[in-house]
Order: C-alpha cells, then sequence, then structure tokens
C-alpha cells in the first residue's frame, strides 16, 4: 500500500510519476524511498527517455514533509528523514533522462524541493511556491539551499529561505525559479508534450548534454570544454549517433535504440 504513494505509468517513451499522498501530498518515510527506487529502475530502462512528476489533485503538487514525523524532536528519526530526502532528489536530479515537474498547484518546503531537483518546472498560473522551513525551526535538507540560489541568485534565494517569501507562479518565472506559467489544469498535458519533443532527440546525446549542463555548476569552464570534446567523440561509438546522421541524410525519422 505505500507505493501507492508514488504511481507510475508509461506515456510512450515518459514515465510519469504521480505523487499522491493526501490531502496535501506530503512526503514520508515510504514515499522517498519508493521515489528513490523508481528513478534507479527507470535508469536502467532504455525505453524511457524523459520523466513527468506532479501531484494528484487539483491543490498540491506537494505540502512537503509531512511535520508529525518531526513531533518529538527525535534526531534518529530526524537523520533517517533527511537522509531519505536527499537520496531520492540526487537520485531525481541524476536520472539520465529529462525531468520536468508538473506544478499543480502548492509546492513547499520538500514540495518545491522536489522541483528543483528536476531539470525543468512548468507551473500552474494558481500555484504557490515557498520554503518555509524556518518558520517551523527547520531548514531545507533537500537541496534547497543549494539548487535555488543556482536558479534565482542568492539575492532571491535569501528573500524565499531567510525570509520566508513565498512566490506565486509569474513572479518564479519572471526570476527564473520556473519555465513555464500556463493556465489551471494544463500543467500535465505541458509537461508531457515537453517530454514528447525529448523523445525526438537522441537519448544517448540527451543524456551526455544533461552531464555537461550540470558539470558546469561546480567545474571549470575550461574543464567543461575538454569534457564537450570527449563527450562528442563517445557518442561515434553508439548506434544513435550513426542513426541520427543518417535518418537525416535520407530524409526519415530517427529510430533511436538509446545505445
Amino acid at each position: 500500500m505505500n507505493d501507492d504513494k508514488i504511481l507510475m505509468e508509461r506515456r510512450g517513451h515518459t514515465a510519469l510519476l504521480t505523487i499522491a499522498n493526501p490531502p496535501a501530498n506530503t512526503w514520508d518515510v515510504h514515499s522517498l524511498a519508493r521515489l528513490e527506487r523508481l528513478v534507479e529502475q527507470l535508469n536502467q530502462d532504455k525505453d524511457i527517455y524523459a520523466l513527468v512528476i506532479t501531484g494528484q489533485g487539483e491543490k498540491f503538487f506537494s505540502a512537503g514533509a509531512d511535520l508529525n514525523q518531526f513531533s518529538t524532536g527525535d534526531q534518529r528519526v530526524a537523520k533517517e528523514v533527511s537522509d531519505l530526502f536527499g537520496r531520492a532528489f540526487e537520485a531525481l536530479s541524476g536520472f539520465r533522462g529529462v525531468s520536468i515537474a508538473a506544478i499543480n498547484g502548492y509546492a513547499m518546503g520538500g514540495g518545491l524541493e522536489c522541483a528543483l531537483a528536476c531539470d525543468i518546472r512548468i507551473a500552474e498560473e494558481h500555484a504557490q511556491m515557498a520554503l518555509p522551513e524556518a518558520k517551523v525551526g527547520l531548514l531545507p535538507c533537500a537541496g534547497g539551499t543549494q539548487n535555488l540560489p543556482w536558479l534565482v541568485g542568492e539575492g532571491w534565494a535569501k528573500r524565499m529561505i531567510l525570509c520566508g517569501e513565498r512566490l506565486g507562479a509569474q513572479k518564479a518565472e519572471q526570476i527564473g525559479l520556473i519555465e513555464e506559467v500556463v493556465p489551471r489544469g494544463t500543467s500535465l498535458a505541458a509537461a508531457l508534450a515537453l517530454a514528447e519533443k525529448v523523445g525526438e532527440q537522441s537519448p544517448s546525446s540527451v543524456s551526455r548534454c544533461k552531464r555537461l549542463v550540470m558539470n558546469a555548476r561546480v567545474s571549470p569552464q575550461a574543464e567543461g570544454w575538454e569534457s564537450e570534446r570527449k563527450l562528442f567523440l563517445e557518442l561515434f561509438e553508439t548506434q544513435d549517433q550513426k542513426e541520427g546522421v543518417a535518418a537525416f541524410l535520407e530524409k526519415r525519422s530517427p529510430r533511436w535504440s538509446n545505445a
């Protein structure tokens, strides 16, 4: 039954994950462990090129951690939960394909950190986003303090984390927290449509491109240039490179094998 908190279905080359823990789609030890396992499985599935994650219902993407877990103040419980948060969202961030968050409502605390772990974020016009952990004597422990400044800059990250500022979808798009605002009820369709575009790209190329973009956060630029050339040549060992060039010259759609 615990697996029911994260639902998965396949849509062509896309895996759709739905956070399903009503009433607010909160995270607990079971759903976090389930997410980590699912991403690991999807990484081994060569037929999956993209991952879309959304929340069940119309109000919440995810309200974050279930605070009942911390009501006793037990540090051992806190360590278990924080470790699970870290492993789950690091796994999501490291997914070899493209991950897209369809933010269909409130994305608070660990809910927003889940979206921050994705490559792309699409939010509905009524969505609200915040990292309010300090309001309850906690702090973001699932990548929030690290991923948010990279996307929005130090100033806005401090406003959200240190001042507890909550943002609507339009402001979030303006500062670069999300990439697109869509009408109510359409974030999933928009995310799936974007995932379809991913399927038109060579998965062998996409995984290497993503690795290069992510490494740009921590590696010197000269190192990145060298890695680009190395991975470019590595593609010539793949079937997808041969298929991509052949399909272009033959004026047909490529048939990717992710190999």
